[in-house]
């Protein structure tokens, strides 16, 4: 129980979401239900900085922190898979705190900055699916948690927006890969390594 990575997801979950409510909050017209997650720190945007590294790039750095330690906590028969999976998991948290670093450009919505922090959104739920999948084949007690993850992130991500709008789709999979962070920590924190591992 003593185990300090359990909180980095939270932790990370908190900072997000508070910096994301207060600031959105502070944004005249902005609305938590259409427009998307980084609008409050696009480029021109009153506090953008202060937006993109509350919201995407420390905790972003916290859940890579957390991933790069996962590796090394691994039991030592882990096969390739989950190893693999943790690298892509690492990347997958990257990929969340660059998209602080490349700000929408509100001038060009779909070209230059904004089309960067497009590539960014898409890499970190690609490289996301993949390290699902790897961990989930390798930990049992991940196998349920990763289907659902696996689905809230492809579908509010990618296949909802057309129903449900961006606003809302974009939380969903944010809440759902923050949620996944943590339950990977508590399921292979040391003490549980050789129950919750093939």
């Amino acid at each position: 129980m003593n185990n300090p990575d359990r909180w980095l997801a939270p932790v990370a979950g908190v900072v997000a979401v508070s910096a994301y409510a207060v600031l959105g909050a502070l944004l005249a017209g902005y609305s938590h239900m259409l427009h998307p997650v980084a609008l409050p720190g696009a480029d021109g945007v009153p506090r953008a900085l202060v937006f993109n590294l509350l919201v995407f790039v420390l905790p972003g750095l916290l859940l890579a922190g957390s991933a790069w330690r996962l590796r090394d906590r691994l039991p030592a028969r882990t096969g390739m898979a989950a190893r693999l999976g943790t690298t892509m998991l690492l990347l997958s948290a990257l990929a969340y705190a660059v998209q602080g670093m490349l700000p929408l450009d509100l001038e060009q919505p779909d070209a230059g900055a904004s089309r960067w922090h497009a590539v960014a959104w898409t890499l970190w739920w690609i490289a996301f699916l993949a390290a699902a999948a790897l961990l989930a084949a390798s930990a049992r007690a991940l196998r349920v948690a990763a289907v659902g993850a696996w689905l809230l992130v492809l579908g509010a991500g990618v296949l909802l927006p057309q129903l449900l709008g961006t606003g809302i789709s974009q939380r969903l999979a944010f809440a759902a890969w923050f949620a996944w962070m943590w339950w990977l920590e508590v399921s292979l924190r040391p003490e549980r390594q050789a129950a919750a591992t093939d």
